[in-house]
């Protein structure tokens, strides 16, 4: 992935994965959040079917799946991206300089790891799923973001905790 200037379509992009049912529980969240906001939100359902579907709902639009292209233009046309906290999802969103905000699944030990962590390094702020809330979102123009990344440092340290160092 690689950072793209595109037209601002989204204030928000929400990317959903995860086992259930904390993937349905956080979805749930987000959309009773979102609906009473005015902002305009990109949903990744994160639920892998025959066909893509896209369907809009108020200030929501829902998307079922996307592959990797067309998941990294929705990125770069949004202002901010609301997801889990995984080794893959953070580099991704290094890679392409764009502000987050963390919420890690519950239970995932590495996810709940790297979330606080980027949170104490005053990177990348998150909370607990069921401590969600849209004016959480608020903090992160606070935070330094994941923009001083780049592929050629080494994270090791970060993620050494994994490798059993």
């Amino acid at each position: 992935m690689s950072k793209k200037n595109l037209q601002k379509k989204y204030d928000i992009l929400c990317l959903l994965s995860g086992p259930e049912p904390q993937r349905s529980l956080l979805e749930e969240k987000l959309i009773s959040e979102f609906h009473k906001t005015n902002k305009r939100v990109a949903l990744v359902r994160g639920v892998v079917e025959d066909l893509a579907t896209v369907k809009t709902n108020k200030n929501i639009t829902e998307f079922n799946f996307l592959g990797t292209r067309a998941l990294e233009v929705l990125i770069g046309e949004s202002e901010l991206v609301v997801s889990r906290s995984g080794y893959t999802t953070i580099m991704d969103l290094a890679a392409l300089q764009k502000p987050a905000f963390f919420i890690p699944t519950p239970g995932q030990f590495e996810q709940e790891y790297l979330a606080k962590r980027l949170k104490k390094q005053g990177l990348v702020p998150s909370c607990k799923q069921e401590k969600f809330t849209v004016k959480k979102l608020e903090k992160v123009k606070l935070y330094k973001g994941l923009g001083g990344f780049s592929k050629t440092e080494d994270y090791s340290p970060l993620f050494s905790l994994f490798e059993g160092k």
